[in-house]
């Protein structure tokens, strides 16, 4: 069972020890370490000392809402990412990293991934130090989250390198969507070693599902706005997005830092 899995079981005793509320002076102390290991940028945050433990510190809010680009047709970067990979999806094959092809069948599961042919994906990477909120890229109706048991094999370059089918492999969620022309639009949320938890903002119970040994669909009738917060990881990890073809053109490149609320493309209007 994947449960059983080492690198399951040692992400199951960190999310523990990064959930645990110590005493306030020694918090203070690991949170500060953490901000100075991981060079984290707090200026748009609450001072690291303020956060009750390492995960309070992981899924940390910004103090002030980004501004959005004005052309209410412009794409957002749904989280602060390194692009670790984009293009067009070919014979149902993208990328996890140049060189290191995959299908999107077993990716997506029971989602048909003859509609995507000829779409458009990318793979944002969070890091450690990395905002780790997720946010709608475009106004979206969402209609289902698919959940699929996995491994947590670490999501890094050495493993998108060197690791078969990682994301197809990996406990992950995925969300279902349609933009204001109908177009689809998958939004694949990777769970990966310490990153024990992924939480939805539109399904709180979602989160307890981590734990299921068996896949599972939940149905969803609902509209979110662009910038509207879907929800966070504990700890960095890894989303692919994937439109379909004619949705949107895209202007980021493999390699690229984004931000979540920086223009990334550019809607269909029709």
């Amino acid at each position: 069972m994947h449960r059983k899995h080492i690198t399951n079981a040692m992400s199951h005793i960190f999310g523990r020890i990064a959930d645990k509320r110590h005493y306030p002076a020694i918090q203070r102390q690991i949170n500060r370490l953490y901000a100075f290991l991981f060079k984290l940028d707090m200026s748009e945050y609450e001072p690291p000392v303020n956060y009750r433990s390492l995960n309070e510190l992981f899924t940390r809010s910004l103090i002030n809402m980004r501004e959005m680009p004005r052309d209410p047709f412009s794409i957002i970067s749904p989280c602060d990412a390194l692009i670790t990979e984009c293009g067009r999806v070919t014979d149902k094959t993208i990328f996890q990293i140049k060189g290191v092809s995959y299908s999107v069948d077993p990716l997506l599961l029971n989602i048909d991934a003859k509609i995507f042919e000829g779409g458009s994906y990318q793979n944002f990477y969070l890091s450690p130090r990395d905002y780790h909120h997720y946010h709608a890229p475009c106004d979206l109706k969402l209609i289902r989250v698919v959940h699929i048991p996995g491994r947590l094999y670490p999501v890094n370059k050495l493993f998108l390198r060197n690791k078969r089918n990682l994301f197809c492999l990996n406990e992950r969620a995925i969300l279902e969507a349609k933009d204001h022309n109908g177009k689809r639009w998958i939004l694949v949320f990777v769970a990966a070693l310490n990153v024990g938890k992924i939480f939805f903002e539109f399904m709180p119970e979602f989160e307890n599902l981590i734990n299921a040994e068996h896949s599972s669909e939940h149905r969803l009738n609902m509209s979110v706005k662009r910038g509207d917060s879907l929800g966070y990881f504990k700890m960095g990890s890894t989303i692919v997005m994937i439109s379909q073809e004619g949705a949107a053109d895209f202007n980021v490149a493999s390699g690229c830092k984004v931000k979540f609320s920086e223009e990334i493309g550019i809607l269909s209007k029709s």
